[in-house]
């Protein structure tokens, strides 16, 4: 591919790892910690570890095998074509439900802003789809448009919140981290229960993979955005996250809405609180812009491959694969309508749960490619660990996560086999 036609430098990709993984994870999470405590540190902990561990081997795939479909290439050239369909329509799948899930997310930010919006089921399903499709219109303007505005938009959300977690740090009571643990559970139960949490809020680390060969550079620039991103976001997630703790009362947290907003408005008054509603609406449209990128980028390879239809493949004048944009919207867009009578919270937690089921598996799959066809004494015991962290966060997750993980991958099987006699 010429060089000119590769729109992505390492900031365009930082900002894509760091755009994906900082949404609507980061401002909601404090709450659902909160039962434990300042024990949640202890998932935080094991989280950062297991995705910087995650990210430095898929650095290292990418640059072995530096082309389009990221998780999809590696699972294909390292264990064959089959797993690496069952691994295309897995991540697929999470991604469509990612983007339902933060476009719901967004919706909310919103609904704090401007009550009269999300007022009602359908109203806040509305503004969901507003905000997905504006954004898959930038996708289909091409590549390089959907860069530009998610360096702009991870630029906005990052600087406040790095800003927010460094200053709120002064005023934090450290009696809200007394006791320890929370709950009624061990240690090693509450860290089990949290890595579960906090997983959602480092999930696509992986992003600058999918679309490599959009990259400059790729082989170099994919694993040094992929380490630095995941970086930047969980240095910046867990400052936020664990100042928030440490602001409010764990029984007013624990029912909040917005807790990072209610506990800046606590601090300087709510004008404060409505700005980081307004940096949270910031969050989750950068997150919805890149998760509509990669939903595209994925399929088109798997497309040019024949193991996914043809119509992923194509490009519009604008060299966007556009049906791609167009179907992971559509469907994104059937899941919030489908679900539209639950409560935002409610529709949020179902779509989350459907992409981390559907996310596990690339990530499983993505760290054995390296221990099984990796070089290396030192990465491969890296991958090693990225593969136990893996492992551990699926039992974290919960048996009917998993449920919904296999049924969504056994109904992509009957695509597979006829797409392979038509072959």
């Amino acid at each position: 591919m010429n060089t000119s036609r590769r729109p992505l430098g390492f900031w365009s990709a930082t900002a894509l790892v760091v755009g994906s993984m900082i949404g609507s994870g980061t401002f909601l999470l404090p709450a659902a910690l909160a039962p434990y405590g300042a024990a949640s540190i202890l998932g935080w902990g094991i989280t950062l570890c297991g995705a910087l561990l995650l990210a430095i081997t898929f650095a290292q795939l990418a640059r072995r095998w530096p082309q389009t479909g990221g998780p999809y290439v590696f699972a294909r050239n390292a264990f064959g074509e089959l797993p690496g369909f069952v691994i295309a329509w897995s991540y697929w799948i999470s991604i469509w439900c990612a983007i339902a899930a933060i476009a719901v997310a967004f919706a909310g930010s919103v609904g704090a802003i401007f009550p009269a919006l999300t007022a009602t089921p359908v109203r806040a399903a509305g503004c969901a789809l507003v905000a997905l499709w504006l954004c898959a219109g930038v996708n289909l303007l091409g590549v390089r448009e959907a860069g530009r505005m998610q360096l702009l938009t991870t630029v906005l959300k990052v600087v406040p919140l790095l800003l927010f977690g460094g200053v709120a740090l002064w005023f934090v009571d450290t009696s809200h981290y007394v006791p320890f643990n929370r709950s009624s559970d061990s240690l090693p139960a509450v860290a089990s229960a949290t890595v579960a949490l906090t997983l959602w809020a480092m999930i696509g680390l992986e992003a600058a993979t999918v679309p490599a060969e959009a990259v400059d550079d790729a082989p170099r620039t994919v694993s040094r955005a992929t380490v630095a991103g995941t970086a930047i976001a969980g240095i910046a997630t867990i400052l936020a996250c664990t100042t928030v703790i440490g602001l409010l009362p764990a029984d007013v947290l624990e029912n909040s809405s917005a807790p990072m907003a209610d506990a800046a408005a606590s601090l300087w008054g709510p004008t404060s609180g409505t700005l980081l509603a307004v940096v949270m609406a910031i969050s989750c449209l950068g997150a919805l812009n890149g998760w509509i990128l990669l939903s595209a980028q994925l399929p088109m390879a798997a497309a040019r491959d024949g193991v996914l239809p043809a119509a992923f493949a194509r490009l519009n004048p604008r060299g966007t694969p556009a049906f791609g944009v167009v179907a992971s919207s559509v469907l994104a867009t059937v899941l919030v309508i489908a679900n539209y009578n639950r409560s935002l919270v409610q529709l949020f937690t179902f779509s989350v749960l459907l992409s981390t089921a559907a996310t596990l598996l690339p990530y499983v799959t993505g760290a054995a490619a390296w221990v099984w066809r990796g070089t290396g004494l030192t990465t491969r015991v890296l991958a090693a660990g990225a593969l136990a962290y893996s492992l551990y966060a699926v039992i974290g997750v919960g048996a009917e996560a998993l449920l919904w993980g296999a049924a969504l991958v056994l109904a992509g099987l009957p695509i597979y086999f006829w797409l392979r006699c038509r072959r």
